[in-house]
Parts: structure tokens; sequence; C-alpha cells
């Protein structure tokens, strides 16, 4: 019992220095621990303040009773926020559009919106999904300046944002490298609310999927005051059937959009013992039939953010309720374990992986007569993914010259649709318009994919990997559009041995080339592409010359004595 006290007395004077925790910052200062849950934050906080008057412990946040204002929902202040982004990661990727919506009384009474100059180059993916120009960044106002003025928009009003953990780290990122702090307390996610306010109404609670659900006005476009607007918009009948359940007050939403403990969190120890080192793992049910399969950098860390992070996409999540038994495979390099995760999917076939539920072989393009049909049997243009995508250029296709076809990966016929295009919505012929729009879209989308697989299946390379045995390397030849063979390396003299056979087997694989694409061989130059373009430390790209791969081989081999 003194020790619950003293925990309480010590809880309390860190909330008198630092305001209102995050649930896993305050279970941090209090536990000693580096890492915890949110959901298991949550539950020891709320054990250990029951029954405290001192203490607000709700949602995912913990307060001070006196200093926490807790309204009526219906007189509650938001400020629902989204963010575009230059990418995923937010240690790479920066901030290049903020957008904010003030909801007041559950109305919409007031918006901010503002481009950043993220000082990076824009991706075109990023560039064709959001809109956005670079020309237009490179003017926009530095995100010191734009922050500042957002952080002034918000005041003291509570954050709001779907799939709120992705803006937040972003957000958080920002304020520590300008301003040295965090968020006074987590934004509130409107996709958790949802998932539980809807629970068995809807299966997805994407921002698009709720609007369409609610029928806000504001459709979701991948621009940050849009998508705000779409945001708030659902955020308010979100609010009205959280009063159906009796909620009143602004604590009562927070606890709504808590994380629940998921079932799945008594199964951690079968993680227990795993190394931390690059390997594939295989989840079992108790019949021993493999549910899923992945790899992992670190197969410790990876195992364990099974049970100790949110819940899952819905068929990992199906996975790791059947769980019974973890077993992992241990080898040199996470560039092995990605393409050992793919051999076992595809031997495997799982029925949580993407891949394996999708049975997806691929669909390629040709010509027949005037017009250009999706087929199954192998050309060179492919392979391409997906259906949709392939039919959608196959459309845009249909009337071209030989030389347009030919001349696909320099554009072909993609000017000429163009100019068409401009002509319609210039004529007002919108619907036709829409349809042609859509078909230039998937055209680019395969552009892309073919460029992409061509410069990939041009490539005559050596990627020399850490081995499994000390000392020991391995070495991945790539020609032919594919990886012709995969050799271990010894010290000494019997490299040069291993090195000879993997350049013959791709002498051999060259005279028998063909000009198309299987889809494993696809899949496979994909995977490599990542690895190849943005080599970890481990990984040395050497061309297919033997006296180049012997003299990295040596070199290494002094540095290690």
């Amino acid at each position: 019992m003194q020790l619950a006290l003293d925990a309480l007395d010590r809880l309390v004077d860190i909330l008198e220095e630092r305001g209102t925790l995050s649930a896993v910052e305050a279970a941090r200062s209090l536990f000693a621990t580096t890492s915890i849950s949110t959901g298991l934050a949550c539950s020891l906080l709320a054990d250990i303040t029951a029954g405290d008057a001192r203490l607000v412990c709700s949602g995912a946040t913990v307060a001070l009773a006196e200093g926490r204002v807790d309204p009526l929902l219906e007189e509650a202040e938001f400020i629902v926020f989204d963010l575009e982004t230059t990418g995923l990661s937010a240690a790479r990727s920066r901030i290049c559009e903020v957008g904010a919506v003030r909801v007041h009384a559950l109305e919409l009474v007031d918006s901010f919106q503002s481009l950043v100059n993220p000082r990076v180059p824009l991706p075109e993916p990023v560039a064709r999904l959001t809109g956005l120009h670079e020309h237009e960044l490179r003017r926009a106002a530095p995100v010191s300046s734009v922050l500042n003025r957002f952080l002034s928009f918000t005041g003291d009003a509570l954050l709001v944002a779907h799939n709120a953990r992705f803006d937040q780290r972003f957000l958080e990122r920002q304020l520590l490298l300008l301003h040295g702090r965090r968020l006074s307390e987590p934004p509130l996610c409107t996709a958790a609310l949802a998932r539980r306010l809807l629970e068995g109404r809807l299966r997805r609670v994407s921002l698009a999927s709720l609007a369409y659900f609610f029928g806000v006005p504001t459709t979701p476009c991948h621009r940050a005051l849009p998508d705000a607007e779409a945001t708030a918009q659902v955020l308010v009948h979100l609010i009205g059937l959280a009063q159906e359940r009796g909620a009143r007050r602004l604590s009562d939403l927070r606890a709504l959009a808590a994380p629940r403990r998921r079932r799945v969190y008594d199964k951690r120890a079968l993680a227990r013992g795993a190394p931390s080192r690059p390997g594939v793992y295989l989840f079992r049910d108790r019949h021993g039939q493999v549910l899923y399969v992945g790899r992992a950098r670190d197969l410790r860390a990876r195992l364990r953010s099974y049970f100790r992070s949110d819940r899952q996409r819905p068929s990992v999540e199906a996975a790791l309720l059947a769980l019974d038994q973890i077993e992992w495979r241990v080898l040199g390099s996470e560039l092995e374990a990605a393409l050992e995760e793919l051999r076992l999917i595809r031997e495997l076939n799982p029925p949580a992986n993407a891949r394996g539920r999708r049975k997806e072989h691929g669909f390629y393009l040709r010509r027949r007569g005037e017009d250009v049909i999706v087929t199954k049997t192998a050309t060179t243009l492919g392979p391409i993914a997906s259906r949709r995508q392939a039919s959608l250029a196959a459309r845009a296709l249909a009337s071209s010259t030989t030389e347009e076809l030919d001349g696909l990966l320099e554009g072909g016929p993609l000017p000429r649709l163009r100019s068409r295009l401009s002509h319609l919505a210039e004529s007002l012929r919108y619907e036709e318009a829409a349809r042609l729009r859509d078909r230039i879209e998937g055209l680019e989308r395969v552009r892309e994919r073919l460029r992409q697989l061509e410069r990939m299946r041009m490539l005559e390379l050596c990627v020399i990997a850490p081995a499994l045995k000390p000392g020991w390397r391995r070495a991945f030849f790539v020609c032919a559009g594919r990886v012709c063979a995969v050799r271990s390396l010894p010290p000494g003299a019997g490299a040069t041995l291993e090195i000879g056979a993997g350049l013959t087997l791709c002498r051999v694989a060259r005279e028998c080339a063909d000009q198309t694409l299987a889809p494993e061989q696809a899949e496979d130059l994909l995977l490599l592409d990542h690895f190849v373009r943005r080599p970890p430390p481990e990984l040395t790209v050497l061309p297919l010359d033997a006296e180049r791969i012997t003299a990295h081989l040596a070199t290494r081999y002094r540095e290690a004595s």
C-alpha cells in the first residue's frame, strides 16, 4: 500500500511540474520502463489512480483533477487538423501542408490552412496523390513559421486527427526540433473512436469510408484543409453516437477513444527468446498450420511489437488470436530474410499474408487488332499487379499506333491523350473527360511500373551481405532480370571458386534471357530495387566483376582481423 501511495505522490509531483501527460509517459516515469504499450499503461494507471481525487485518468491521458477542464460535449472546443507530408516516415519525411478546423459547440466555426516549404524534393507519387506542385511549395513559408501560427490558432483546445498517431509523430518531431517539447496531450483519434462506436456496423474506418457512411458534405481528397473539414464533420456525427451511449463530457469521449487491452497481449511469452538478428518468422496455430509469414531486421523487436502496439490489420490480428506457436529462422541479413519471406509465402500460401490471399499471378497487355487487351500470357508489357490498372491502361492504349505502343516507356500516346483530355474539358464534356482522366492515370501508373522493371531487368550486379557464419559473406548475383545465384563465400581462397561459379551462372542466364518477366521474377526484382537504391550499411553493391568482388572481400577480411 505504501508503495502505491509513494507512486501516486511521485505522479502528482511530475504532473505539477510538467502538466498533463500521456498514459505512456506517465507509466514510463512511474515504472522506470522504456517500453510499454498504451493499452497496458492505461490499465495500470487506472488501477493506481482509482479513488485518488487529485488525479484524473481518462482515455490515454493523466492530469491533475484541479487543472483538467472537462466541459460538456455540446460546449467543448476541438481543433481538427490534418497534415500532408512528403512520405510516411516522421524521421526522414517532411510536412508540406497543414490544415485545421475549429469546432465549437458542435459547429465548424473557423479554419486554418498553409502550405509548408519542406526543403526537399516532392516525390512524384505524393504530387500525383495530393495535386501539390513543387514550385508552389518552394514559395511557401518554412515549417517554423507555419507551426507557430498553427499553435496560435489551436490555443488550449483539444487536438483531433484521423489516424492521429501519424500526424502526432510529424507534429511532435517538429515541436522537439523547434521548441524542445511535445504536445501536452495526444490528439483524439477519430479512427479509434469510430472503431469503438461503429463496431459491427462498419468494417473499415478510413476517412473516406466514414465520410461516405455519414454522408458528410466534404469529400476527402488528400489535401490538408478538405480532409480536416471532412474529419471535423465526421467527429460531430461520432459525438452524437457517443451521446447516445451516455457520454456527456469530454472525458467520456476520451475514454471511448482510448485503446482497449488486446486479447493477444497474454501471448507475448511466445516471442520470448527471439534473438536481435535478421530473419523470418512463422505464426502457427495449435494444429501447426502456418497462419502468417514475416521478416524482420531485428526478430526480437519485431515479434514483441505485435503484442504491445495497437491492433494490427484485420488478417494479422485474426492470425494473432489463433496463434499457438512462433517459429523463427535466423539469417545473415535483412535482404536474405526478405527473399526467404517471399519464397515461404509462395510455398505455404499463409491465409493472413496479403500476397498469399490475393493469389495474384500478374497481368500483361498485348495488342489484338486495333485494341489492347489484358491477358495472363507473358508479354513485354507486364507483369502488372492490379487487373483494374491493367484494364484502364488497355482502354487508354486502344487505337494506339505501333510506334506509340513501342515507345510506351518514353510516354507513347500520353501526350496525345492529355491533349484530348484538355479538349474534352474545354468542351464541357465532363463525363467523357472523367473517364479519360482515370484511364490516363491508370496508364501512367502502369508505365512507371514497367519502367522500374525494365531498369531492374537491365541490372547486372553482385550484392555482398553478411552470412550467418562468422567471417563468411553471402553473395547475391543478379543478372537477366533475376537472382541467378546465391553463394556463401568463406574466408580465404575458397571464395574465389564460389565467385567464379556465380559469374558462370550469370553468363548462362544472360544467354538464355527472355524478354518477358514472370510475376515471381518481377516481385523479386521490385524487392531488390528497394535494397539496391538505398542499401543498408551492411550491404555492398558491386558490378559483376571477379576482381572487384575479390578485392572487396580481401579489404573486409583485413579490416575484420
